[in-house]
């Protein structure tokens, strides 16, 4: 009897402590965060063993959306892949006509276009890719619901491709630890391009995402912080009412990440 006691208490104990390493919606109040700039959102931010873990609306967070422009992500893995492009220094001509943004209106590089998430070059590289390929990779990379649509320059902006803030954390997880199946050069070579910032204390790895065209707008913000031997992913989505909103993506994931002592 004293032996069963004893181990059904040490089976809770075991239960309990499983418990406190997996914060699924406790600890910080980081809806305290959306609440304060009026925006509905979610965010999830998780450990790489994903043993603790903060989540702001977990219902959003399994809701997929539109990728955006955070499908330039896997989407420089693919055309490097693809050989639609050599490396991240290769240039991608501009062709003259005018986007409205400066940085936007010359030739292009894939670190370039990643960095000033400029759309025509994506859209330049998907043609070269095709629909067809771009079915198997992302069946390879089991990318959200791996649905492109009719138009394979924008089906991650108003085609049929859509991921949820988690699965988005998945993708993240997979490409630090290199298991997707790509070339270790090509990984490290779109790993190098994610880079955002570069601290004594942290690198902050990340890409934002603005979906402009559907009747309901959102924004992202993905990626991971590397700091003091641990490595964090994040992924925040948020609904963008009107155009200030769109700051909020990365201002809320630098308070949350702030909030829970990352950053």
């Amino acid at each position: 009897m004293f032996m069963h006691r004893s181990c059904r208490l040490l089976m809770i104990f075991a239960i309990l402590s499983m418990s406190s390493n997996t914060d699924l919606a406790g600890g910080p109040d980081l809806g305290r965060l959306f609440a304060e700039r009026s925006v509905e959102g979610t965010i999830v931010i998780s450990s790489l063993d994903g043993r603790t873990e903060y989540v702001h609306n977990p219902a959003r967070a399994a809701q997929r959306f539109l990728p955006a422009s955070t499908f330039k992500i896997p989407n420089s893995l693919i055309a490097l892949a693809e050989g639609a492009i050599a490396d991240e220094h290769e240039v991608i001509p501009w062709d003259g006509k005018d986007r409205g943004f400066s940085g936007w209106n010359r030739d292009q590089t894939l670190a370039t276009a990643f960095r000033r998430s400029c759309v025509w070059a994506y859209q330049a590289l998907a043609g070269r890719v095709g629909t067809a390929a771009y079915l198997r990779h992302l069946a390879r990379l089991d990318y959200g619901n791996a649905r492109t649509g009719p138009d394979v320059r924008t089906f991650w902006l108003d085609g049929d491709l859509a991921i949820s803030a988690r699965e988005q954390i998945v993708f993240l997880k997979k490409l630090y630890r290199e298991e997707v199946p790509y070339s270790r050069e090509h990984i490290r070579r779109v790993k190098s391009i994610m880079v955002v910032e570069e601290t004594p204390d942290y690198i902050l790895r990340a890409k934002t995402g603005w979906a402009v065209r559907p009747e309901r707008q959102h924004g992202w913000y993905v990626g991971w912080v590397e700091t003091r031997g641990q490595v964090w992913f994040f992924a925040t989505n948020i609904a963008i009412r009107e155009k200030g909103d769109a700051v909020y993506r990365e201002e809320i994931t630098r308070a949350a990440l702030k909030l829970v002592g990352i950053m």
